[in-house]
C-alpha cells in the first residue's frame, strides 16, 4: 500500500505518556494512517527518523494568536510558533478576543488589543461566528481553537465602566456569549487583573459561566493576582466550577514577587482539594521566571475607568497623576478586589521597578527604552521611576508592552517553577504574542524547546514521555480535541520529528527572538511546514475547530 508519507525508524512518543517505542509512523490524507513496523510499505516521500523523536503537534494551551490570524501575512508572524513545534492554538485568552464588535465601543477595544497586535484590525466582522467565519474563508497557518472572552463581551455590553453591570448590560453579555457559543468557542476566558475584567464580581463570572454548562465549556482565567492575593484568587476559580457546574481552568498557574513564591506549594494543594471534591480543575504554566504583557497593569483599576483615552487624561492632570503614583507606590492588594480603591494585583509593589523592563513602544522615538528596565531608565534620565513609567505611556497612547520578572522565581532561582512544571496537571504554554516588532517574551520561540532540552534532557525533572504528554494531550483533553494531541491511527497528523540530544531553547530574555535547535520536521494536518528545520510560510495548512464539531 502506498501513503503520502512515511516517517520511518524513529523512537514514536505517542503523548499519552506511554514509553516511546521504535516504529514508523504513515500519513495519508491528512491523517495518520498506520503506526509500526511498516518497512515495506511504499511513500510518495519518506523523511529518515533515524535517532529522532516522532511525537504529535504540540498544543499550546494559552496563546494570544487571533489578532494575527486574521491578517494576510499571518503566517510570518506565527512562524516562531511552528518552528517550536507548535501545530494547535488556543486562543481568546485572559480575556481578550477580537469579537464581539460594538461599532459604538470599537475604538475601546483598539485601544485594549493594542499591545497585542501586530496593526489595528478593521474588524470585518461583528460576531464571533461572523469572525471564525472570516478565518475560514481566507485560512489559517495553524489549527486554532477559539474561546469567548469576557473583556471583549464587557466591552461590547458597557465599555470600559468601573462598576457591575445593570440587569440589561448582564443580558446584553450572555446574549454575546450564547451566540460565541453556538458559533463554535470551546469556553469563556476572564483576564481579572486587566480592566474591564478586574471590575467584574465573582457573582458576574459565575452568571456568565452557568451558560458554558449546557455546551460543556470550559472556565478559564487570569485570576485576581499571583502574590498577596493569589490564594483567595485561586479559590475563585473553584467558587466558579462549583457555583456553575463546569470544568475550570486556572491559566498560567504563578506566584509573582520573591516572598510570594512559597505559595505555589498551597495553590497547588487547593487545585488538589478541588479535583478531590469532583470538580474538573487544571492549570497550565510558562516554562520561564518572567512574564510579558501591557505595561498597563501597572495601574491602579480607578486609573483605567473609561478605557486608554480617560487613562491619559488622568496621567497629564497633576492631581489625578499624583494619586495615581500614590496608589502604585503605597496601595496594598486586598480581598474581594474589585470595591472601589481596591487592587487586584500591585505589581511594581511585588516586584520593584527594576524587574519592570520595557520590551516594545510604538513610536521610534523611544525605542532606545526597548530591552531596559524602568529603574535603569530612571538613572539614565534622573527622573523618578513612577515618572518614567507615566510619561512613557502618555508618549505612547498606553501602546507599550513590559517583562515582569519575578514569576515563580527569579534569573537565578526556579524552585517554585519547578514545584509547577512538575505537576501531573501542568500543561505547558507559551502566553506569547507575536508582534513582529520590539523585544518578544522568549517564549514566543523557545518554550516547547526549553522544556525538552533544559527540564528533560540536561536536569531530568520530567521524563521524556510525561513532557511531552503536557505538550499535547493533556491540553487537547482539556478542550475535548479527541484527534489532536496523540499519535494514533485516524487522528490528525499533527507531527513533530525532534532530535532528543540537540533540542535547545536559543533564547534570553535580552536576546529573545532566537529560533530552537532541534526541531526538524512539524506537519500540520498532514501538510509540512518545517522541513530539516527550515519553516515554510507559504501554506496555511491549519483549520478552525469548534467545539462540538
Amino acid at each position: 500500500m502506498g501513503y503520502d508519507l512515511l516517517i520511518a525508524g524513529g523512537r514514536v512518543v505517542d503523548g499519552t505518556g506511554s514509553p516511546g517505542l521504535a516504529a514508523d509512523v504513515a500519513v495519508e490524507g491528512g491523517r495518520i494512517a498506520a503506526i509500526g513496523q511498516l518497512s515495506g510499505a511504499e511513500a510518495t516521500r519518506v523523511i529518515d527518523a533515524a535517532g529522532r523523536v516522532v511525537c504529535p503537534g504540540f498544543v499550546d494551551i494559552h496563546s494570544h494568536c487571533d489578532f494575527i490570524l486574521p491578517l494576510p501575512d499571518q503566517a510570518e508572524f506565527l512562524a516562531p510558533f511552528v518552528a517550536q513545534g507548535i501545530t494547535t492554538l488556543v486562543v481568546g485568552n485572559c480575556g481578550y478576543a477580537p469579537a464581539p464588535i460594538n461599532p459604538d465601543t470599537a475604538g475601546l477595544m483598539q485601544a485594549y488589543t493594542a499591545f497585542i497586535k501586530p496593526r489595528d484590525l478593521e474588524w470585518r466582522w461583528r460576531t464571533f461566528g461572523e469572525y471564525l467565519g472570516y478565518l475560514d474563508e481566507h485560512g489559517v497557518y495553524l489549527n486554532t481553537v477559539p474561546l469567548a472572552a469576557h473583556g471583549a463581551l464587557r466591552i461590547a455590553a458597557m465599555g470600559f465602566d468601573a462598576r457591575a453591570p445593570s440587569a440589561e448590560e448582564l443580558a446584553t453579555m450572555k446574549r454575546h456569549l450564547d451566540e460565541c457559543l453556538d458559533a463554535g468557542a470551546f469556553g469563556l476566558s476572564c483576564g481579572l487583573i486587566y480592566a474591564p475584567g478586574m471590575f467584574a464580581s465573582t457573582d458576574e463570572l459565575i452568571a456568565l459561566a452557568t451558560l458554558l454548562a449546557p455546551h460543556d465549556g470550559i472556565f478559564t482565567s487570569h485570576v485576581r493576582g499571583s502574590s498577596e492575593t493569589l490564594l483567595p484568587a485561586a479559590e475563585e476559580v473553584v467558587a466558579v466550577a462549583r457555583a456553575a457546574g463546569v470544568r475550570v481552568q486556572h491559566s498560567h498557574l504563578e506566584a509573582f514577587g520573591k516572598r510570594f513564591w512559597p505559595q505555589v506549594v498551597e495553590t497547588i494543594a487547593l487545585h488538589e482539594r478541588a479535583r478531590a471534591e469532583g470538580i474538573d480543575h487544571g492549570f497550565d504554566v510558562i516554562p520561564y521566571t518572567a512574564a510579558n504583557t501591557t505595561f498597563l497593569a501597572i495601574l491602579p483599576p480607578w486609573s483605567l475607568d473609561g478605557g486608554v483615552p480617560k487613562l491619559l487624561e488622568r496621567l497629564a492632570d497633576p492631581a489625578d497623576r499624583a494619586r495615581i503614583r500614590r496608589d502604585v507606590e503605597q496601595v496594598i492588594p486586598e480581598w474581594p478586589t474589585w470595591r472601589p480603591g481596591t487592587w487586584p494585583h500591585n505589581l511594581v509593589e511585588a516586584t520593584g521597578w527594576e524587574n519592570v523592563w520595557i520590551m516594545w513602544v510604538e513610536s521610534e522615538e523611544n525605542k532606545a527604552c526597548e530591552g531596559k528596565s524602568v529603574a535603569r531608565l530612571a538613572e539614565e534620565t534622573g527622573k523618578d521611576p513612577f515618572d518614567v513609567a507615566a510619561d512613557l505611556i502618555l508618549a505612547e497612547r498606553g501602546h507599550v508592552t513590559a517583562l515582569y520578572l519575578g514569576v515563580s522565581g527569579d534569573l537565578e532561582h526556579e524552585w517554585a517553577l519547578r514545584q509547577i512544571l512538575e505537576h501531573p496537571s501542568a500543561a505547558i504554554e507559551t502566553d506569547a504574542f507575536s508582534l513582529g516588532r520590539g523585544k518578544p517574551h522568549p517564549a514566543l520561540f523557545g518554550s516547547f524547546p526549553k522544556v525538552l532540552g533544559q527540564y528533560v534532557r540536561e536536569e531530568r525533572l520530567l521524563t521524556l514521555e510525561d513532557a511531552v504528554r503536557k505538550m499535547t494531550s493533556l491540553s487537547a483533553d482539556r478542550f475535548g480535541l479527541a484527534d489532536r494531541g496523540r499519535l494514533r491511527e485516524g487522528c490528525w497528523a499533527d507531527v513533530v520529528v525532534f532530535d532528543p540530544d540537540t533540542v535547545w531553547d536559543n533564547t534570553s530574555y535580552l536576546d529573545p527572538d532566537e529560533p530552537p535547535s532541534g526541531i526538524e520536521h512539524v506537519l500540520v494536518n498532514g501538510t509540512s511546514l518545517v522541513e530539516h528545520g527550515r519553516v515554510d510560510t507559504t501554506r496555511l495548512a491549519g483549520r478552525v475547530l469548534r467545539a462540538g464539531a
